[in-house]
Parts: structure tokens; C-alpha cells; sequence
């Protein structure tokens, strides 16, 4: 129901990989169970993973590594689903593990465990270092600089766990629930609401003498029905993250966004094949900013598998387009002092005026590049696309005929040619106005081309994940849909 990120830590952590406790309780009856996430008072805590990790790099330097990497994490939260006004799931999970990647001069080894023990650990690297053994030396791999590794660590106020009782989590779900199946009769079934509560924290370390890590929280409220009218079905969701309880929106709110969603959908046409432009609302924009990343990480530059290689000090967008990655924003969802390297990270203008002023780089591929890491091993930071003013009822008014997108479908995407082509639903827009719901239509055009006539980015700024920007409008694209 709600759309996965890549998260950076600890966002990473929570509820993820490693070993633990997950217990499901299913349909039509719950079980109480005496525990909020306000206890979550980290089984391990933070000078044990610290421990632990120290000891990981220890015992990597007593079995030979000439040098090593370690996470160190724990994870926990709770999500209650209601469905129809009933209960559906209630979920508990508990998670820790540890990672370790060892070197050998310029062989590499990883291995992981969910086990804290000290045979675990120790059986851990050995396998870690197996695994150089038997690999290929690589000039590029190896630890992040030792002079790049982050020395401050402000608070960036991440850490807020939610005390949420299990009975007041189901009583949110079905607020949601209910508000988003109250807003039309035409709304006939549900997929359900939730309501989910999740922490972590971390420590990473490596034998260039970095140690460091810090807590995090992720909360979440979503909602998705079906609408039906004529023995035609259409669907929607709506949904509100963030590291604070207090931050996410009223789940009634949530609710009936999602039910007007889905009832606007309803009694869809298709609409006649051209070149048209196309706005992206909001929520769907923040795609197009995922291609960009994809295209300028340097894993895709160094394969040369991207449409934008040796793009840097480039126009590749209109100049009408900035974007800015800050680390740094409280409570942001990709926040970080530090990336999974220990690299200092730094705020930073990605694109001014159109013009690319830089890449997105972890150690090894900078290496890779002959460049320098940009602090983005584990993924961006927060990205901000700066609005060029237009509020959104603006912004159709200069779409005058064209479409407006507000779900995206499939993954035509060719990162090595920038060739786009996705499936759509949206509306039609004509002399400035929604006019009627659309679907069964393909979107097509080159990324290259899509950046540059990218002309205006609407005031209805949604932050999702760790992107920040509002609708965007392309002057034109290939709409396909009937002959």
C-alpha cells in the first residue's frame, strides 16, 4: 500500500534484513499484547553495538584483513491493518544484524549475521575472508579516505519513537479507513488502511578509525479503495510519512484524500494519439527525479550505462530547473551527517539553472571515475526541486490541451539511452480545465529531451521519501492512446 523507498540509514535498518522477532497476528481477532514503540528501549544499546562492532574489527585485524568495514543494527515497530472496518493484521517485528566487509589488499569480502555472539562474529569474518580470499584484486576497492571521513555530528532530531498502544493504532486505521469510504456511495471495497510505527538505530565503523552511528524513526499512515460505477472499477491510495508522530497528516485527512482519489478516476476515457504536453502531478513528478539520480550514480557512469555521461557543467535541463541535495534537514527523510562509507556528507546545488554541477559518487566508483566521492555511498539526500512559482490550477492553465498524470505504470525506462515510454492514467485537460478522467495510455519521449523542455515546477510541493517538489509540467511528450 505504501510505495518502498530506498532509504539511506538508518532508515535502512528498520524492519529490514537481519535476524528477529516478527509476529503476524491475522484476520477477524487480536491478541493484546502489553507494548507500545514508546518502549522501545533497544534490546542492545548503543554502546553494546558500538562493542560490537569494535570487536568485529578486531577480530578482522587478528585474522588477517589489512582492513575492514562494519554495521551494526537493530530495528523494531508494529503496523495494524484494518480492512472493511475489521482488524486484518496486526504485525510486531524485531530485527538486528551485522555486516562485515574485509580486505585483503585489493580483494574484497562481505558476509553478514543476525547472530551477536562471539562465535557468530568470529565465524562471520572468517567467512568474510574466505570470500577475499577466492576474489579478483580490484586497484578500485578499499575504505573510504581516511581525511574524508565525517568529525562532526550535529543532531538532525531523527529519533521519535511513536507511544502507540496497540488498540489506539487500530482505532486510527479505521478513522482512515472509514473517512476514505465515507466520502462517496460509490465506493464499494477497500484494500484496507495502516498504521505502522518503526525504529532503529545503528553504528558503523571501520579500521580507519571512524565509529559513529545514531537512532531513527519512521511512522506511517495509508489508506486505498476501490471505486465502482457501471461495472467499471477504479482505484486509489493516499499515504503520510515521517520521522515524527506529530508531523504525519490527520488520518481522516488521509482517508478522504484517498476515496476522492478514487471516485475521480471513475467513467475513464481514452483519449486520441499526438504530441501533447503533459504535467505530472506531484506525487508522480518525484519519478522523474529518480531518473536523474539513476543517471548521474556512478555505478551507471562508470559502466557507461547512462544517458548522461560526461554530462558535468552540462545544460541537460531547462533553465528554469534547480535542484539542491541537503543532508542536513531536520527530521528529513534522507538525512545524514555521514554516509554508508562514514564520508562526511555536504549540502550541495545538483543542478543550477539547468546546468549539472556534479555526479553522485561512493568510493569505488569515484575511483572507478578518477573523481572524488561525493558523499553518496548508500544513496541521495534529501532533494529539493525549486518551484518556478505557478500554483497547480496555474500550471493547467498552461497546459491549455494535454494530460494531466497522476498514476504511472510499467518501467520502460532505458537508463543507457534515456528512452521513456510508461503506461498513464490521468485526466484530460482542455482550455486550462480538468475535463475527464483518461487511462489506457502510454506516455513516451527521451529523458534528454524531457529535462530540457521540463519548464515550470508547480508551488504544491509534496514531500515523499527523501524528494521534495511539485507538479512539473513537460511542453511535450507523445501521448498514445486511440488511433
Amino acid at each position: 500500500m505504501i510505495p518502498e523507498k530506498t532509504c539511506r540509514f538508518p532508515c535502512k535498518h528498520v524492519g529490514g534484513g537481519g535476524g528477529g522477532l516478527r509476529r503476524r497476528i491475522g484476520k477477524a481477532k487480536y491478541i493484546m499484547v502489553d507494548k507500545t514503540l514508546a518502549d522501545n528501549t533497544f534490546s542492545f544499546s548503543k554502546d553494546v553495538l558500538a562493542g560490537i562492532a569494535s570487536r568485529v574489527l578486531e577480530l578482522a585485524q587478528q585474522h588477517g584483513a589489512s582492513a575492514a568495514e562494519t554495521d551494526v543494527s537493530e530495528g523494531l515497530g508494529q503496523t495494524v491493518s484494518v480492512r472493511l472496518g475489521e482488524v486484518e493484521t496486526i504485525e510486531y517485528n524485531q530485527d538486528k544484524g551485522v555486516s562485515v566487509t574485509v580486505y585483503l589488499g585489493q580483494k574484497k569480502g562481505h558476509a553478514s549475521t543476525s547472530d551477536f555472539s562471539e562465535t557468530a562474529l568470529r565465524d562471520t569474518v572468517k567467512a568474510a575472508l574466505d570470500i577475499a580470499r577466492f576474489t579478483a584484486e580490484d586497484e578500485c576497492s578499499g575504505l573510504a579516505d581516511r581525511q574524508l571521513l565525517a568529525t562532526d555530528f550535529p543532531d538532525l532530531d531523527l529519533f521519535h519513537p511513536w507511544n502507540l498502544p496497540v488498540e489506539q493504532a487500530i482505532e486510527l486505521a479505521r478513522q482512515c479507513e472509514d473517512a476514505a469510504r465515507a466520502v462517496d456511495a460509490r465506493i464499494r471495497n477497500s484494500e484496507g488502511a495502516s498504521v505502522s510505527a518503526q525504529a532503529s538505530h545503528f553504528i558503523y565503523a571501520n579500521s580507519n578509525g571512524f565509529l559513529a552511528g545514531y537512532p531513527g524513526s519512521r511512522h506511517s499512515i495509508s489508506a486505498a479503495v476501490v471505486a465502482e460505477e457501471g461495472g467499471s472499477m477504479q482505484r486509489d491510495y493516499w499515504y503520510s510519512a515521517a520521522r515524527h508522530p506529530d508531523d504525519l497528516e490527520d488520518p481522516r485527512k488521509i482517508g478522504r484524500i484517498a476515496g476522492e482519489r478514487a471516485v475521480r478516476r471513475l467513467s475513464a476515457r481514452r483519449v486520441k494519439t499526438g504530441q501533447y504536453p503533459v504535467l505530472f502531478e506531484a506525487p508522480v513528478a518525484a519519478s522523474l527525479l529518480g531518473h536523474l539520480v539513476s543517471a548521474i550514480s556512478g555505478g551507471n557512469l562508470y559502466r557507461k550505462s547512462s544517458f548522461l555521461l560526461d554530462c558535468q557543467g552540462q545544460q541537460i535541463f531547462h533553465p528554469n530547473i534547480t535542484v539542491d541535495e541537503d543532508p542536513f534537514v531536520l527530521r528529513g527523510m534522507s538525512s545524514g551527517a555521514f554516509d554508508s562509507e562514514g564520508v562526511e556528507t555536504s549540502a550541495r546545488r545538483l543542478v543550477d539553472q539547468g546546468v549539472l554541477q556534479g555526479y553522485m559518487l561512493a568510493s569505488y566508483s569515484a575511483r572507478k571515475l578518477g573523481l572524488q566521492t561525493t558523499g553518496n555511498a548508500g544513496g541521495p539526500h534529501n532533494l529539493l526541486v525549486h518551484s518556478t512559482g505557478e500554483s497547480f490550477d496555474e500550471l493547467l492553465q498552461q497546459v491549455g490541451t494535454g494530460l494531466l498524470v497522476t498514476e504511472l505504470l510499467g518501467h520502460g525506462i532505458n537508463t543507457v539511452t534515456g528512452d521513456y515510454s510508461r503506461g498513464a492514467a490521468g485526466f484530460w485537460v482542455e482550455k486550462g480545465v480538468i475535463a475527464y478522467p483518461v487511462e489506457e495510455i502510454t506516455i513516451a519521449g527521451n529523458l534528454r529531451e524531457m529535462f530540457q523542455r521540463m519548464v515550470a515546477v508547480g508551488t504544491d510541493t509534496l514531500a515523499r521519501g527523501g524528494k521534495v517538489m511539485g507538479s512539473v509540467l513537460i511542453e511535450s511528450m507523445t501521448v498514445a492512446g486511440e488511433d
